[in-house]
């Protein structure tokens, strides 16, 4: 099944998930390492995976209200997703969140993926805030998100770090 691309980069394809995805999705979410600081329990199940792509198939690039999945995806293999939520009641704020397998952290793969999805949201989508959904007690996600220009709270920020 060919996935609908939403932005391809040097290094990244950004992409729907397909029902092809179902078990590299399963496998990185069922690493208890990853899922620590996200709202999942282990093991993922394959289903769950199943079910989640179904039910993003017919959600829209920063439709508000909903929660979108976008895989990430290098050298033909899913590595990871962005998820994307435009606020349904402030349409020009938006919320993002990601999960990258254990063995593609550490080569700027979810930097490259987040400004990407950032820059659609800026340009593209009329979008003026930007926050990211992060458990600060994950200290590597909150150094990336700082990285590419995120900061925790502040007023009014473009872009903030939420705590959560």
């Amino acid at each position: 099944m060919t996935a609908e691309i939403l932005a391809a980069t040097e290094h990244l394809v950004l992409r729907r998930m397909t029902n092809d995805d179902a078990a590299a999705l399963a496998a990185y979410r069922s690493d208890p390492v990853q899922a620590r600081y996200q709202s999942w329990e282990t093991p993922y199940p394959l289903d769950s995976a199943r079910a989640l792509i179904a039910q993003m198939r017919n959600v829209r690039f920063a439709q508000p209200g909903v929660w979108l999945q976008i895989g990430i995806e290098t050298s033909g293999r899913l590595i990871g997703d962005i998820a994307v939520r435009v606020d349904g009641d402030q349409a020009r704020q938006a919320t993002v969140g990601f999960t990258l397998a254990a063995d593609a952290q550490g080569h700027g793969y979810a930097t490259e993926a987040l400004r990407t999805v950032i820059s659609l949201l800026f340009t593209e989508h009329d979008v003026h805030r930007i926050c990211a959904d992060c458990d600060t007690r994950n200290h590597r996600s909150v150094a990336l998100l700082e990285r590419i220009g995120m900061r925790r709270g502040g007023s009014p920020p473009q872009v903030s770090l939420v705590e959560r």
